[in-house]
């Protein structure tokens, strides 16, 4: 799967999660760029992905990426 797939894929699910269809995505997305991004809703957002991709995170993984490239990397690792 090539970066691009896996952005196809994540942004309906940061779309469903968060119930905004106007959010948009790019490596330096942050969660604070993202209206109700908190801790609660990342343990959803991280749920939600797992399902998607059938990966899991470990809880440190689930915890420490920076930003939505980051993420996008760790996703790339487990797939």
């Amino acid at each position: 799967m090539t970066r691009e797939e896996v952005y196809i894929k994540l942004l309906p699910v940061f779309k469903d999660v968060f119930d905004d269809r106007r959010i948009k995505l790019s490596d330096q997305t942050i969660s604070t760029d993202i209206v109700g991004w908190d801790s609660l809703m990342h343990i959803q957002l991280i749920a939600a992905i797992q399902d998607e991709f059938t990966i899991e995170f470990g809880v440190e993984e689930a915890a420490n990426f920076k930003n939505v490239g980051e993420l996008v990397d760790l996703i790339l690792k487990l797939i």
